[in-house]
């Protein structure tokens, strides 16, 4: 090693360097809203969704509403979605044995369930688990209807994680797809749908 090498790490290790403050760890995972589900539908709409409020027994008739008015004929659903979901008047795929890509890439859209929305932030957790189905069948098509249950609704992200297995295949999704370039030139449905439409039900 040369000898101006040397004397130059020697001078780096000889600085009196400050000791790192400590790293907070206690954070609030505990908050409150008056009105969660208000708070969601909010955020969710601020990111450009479509967000509508309904009760549970208005979800089939919402579910053939929004796909209509999409002109939406074929549609892939997890093959654990409620039959109720599944409304006539739509070829429903099932992704049950798992569909190709070339068949996701074909479809109108799909319609899934979620993990657990977070209000703070208007962004809804996919794991993979009940309803929701595997993660390309999220991604490719181009029009995402989401089933929101009340229940599963909290209102910050600390709340959020403590719901979800870390191990298991998280998808966060605020919005619609969407990416800027370095002259912030907004192109959608790069990553995902380009159209994200929710039912917040409850």
């Amino acid at each position: 090693m040369s000898s101006a090498r040397e004397e130059i790490l020697s001078r780096i290790r000889a600085v009196d360097r400050p000791a790192s403050p400590p790293v907070v760890r206690d954070y609030e995972r505990e908050r409150s809203a008056s009105d969660v589900l208000a708070l969601l539908d909010e955020r969710v709409a601020d990111y450009k969704a479509i967000v509508h409020r309904v009760s549970e027994a208005e979800v089939p008739d919402r579910i053939a509403e929004c796909l209509a008015r999409r002109s939406a004929k074929t549609v892939v659903v997890p093959a654990d979605a409620p039959d109720s979901w599944r409304v006539s008047g739509v070829e429903w795929k099932s992704d049950d044995p798992p569909l190709a890509l070339s068949e996701l890439d074909r479809v109108d859209g799909v319609v899934t369930g979620c993990a657990v929305a977070i209000a703070e932030t208007g962004t809804i957790v996919l794991d993979s688990g009940a309803a929701q189905g595997r993660r390309i069948i999220t991604l490719v098509p181009d029009y995402h209807l989401c089933v929101v249950r009340a229940d599963q609704v909290v209102v910050s992200v600390p709340e959020a994680l403590a719901r979800l297995e870390a191990t298991r295949p998280l998808t966060f999704i605020s919005g619609p797809s969407a990416t800027s370039d370095i002259e912030l030139d907004r192109v959608e449905g790069v990553h995902g749908p380009r159209t994200l439409e929710v039912l917040i039900v409850g």
